[in-house]
């Protein structure tokens, strides 16, 4: 049976983020409540287990976690509520383990993405939307804009629910740890 730190984190941030999965995939949105919820929970148990250090180690994460995705955010390219989720798990997982597990999910979002596209028969649909960034990423007065924002790229049931691949990237990393692949 697992325990400590890890098996808490098992038994709360599992089901929580298999629950913003759910709901991100079925609303396209990830509720403010289950983002703090999650975040609330895992700064509590930061200090229970580690203390101050541990409380310094969720806050960390949760930076990491909004750093890497404010940027696309701002650009609007994805939703707050990807950032926020991102950000809550940056508490569980502290910063190293809230970079990989950005960078799994992304990688798993990008896979995703593409199988999506060729699965509906877009391929030429995303190139032209590819353009539409790439202009965007060059000018400094689109870059910010709603000008390719992803929202207005696609029909809504095509784009792609970010929780999804966040929330998978985050199970496979924490498996990782409980399963002592590496440690944090």
């Amino acid at each position: 049976m697992l325990s400590g730190y890890w098996g808490v984190t098992c038994g709360i941030l599992i089901p929580g983020v298999a629950l913003a999965s759910w709901i991100d995939y079925a609303q396209r949105r990830v509720p403010n409540w289950l983002n703090a919820t999650l975040a609330a929970a895992g700064f509590a148990a930061q200090l229970a287990f580690f203390g101050w250090s541990g409380l310094w180690a969720g806050f960390l994460g949760m930076l990491v976690g909004l750093g890497v995705l404010i940027v696309p955010w701002a650009m609007h390219g994805m939703g707050a509520g990807d950032v926020k989720l991102m950000a809550a798990i940056g508490v569980w997982f502290g910063p190293f383990m809230t970079l990989v597990s950005f960078a799994l999910g992304a990688f798993i979002g990008g896979v995703v993405a593409v199988v999506m596209i060729i699965a509906a028969g877009r391929s030429s649909e995303a190139w032209a939307n590819m353009g539409l960034i790439v202009t965007k990423l060059q000018s400094k007065s689109t870059l910010f804009t709603e000008f390719a924002a992803a929202k207005k790229l696609g029909k809504k049931p095509q784009l792609l629910p970010y929780g999804v691949p966040l929330s998978i990237g985050s199970v496979i990393v924490l498996s990782g740890q409980v399963m002592g692949w590496w440690t944090v």
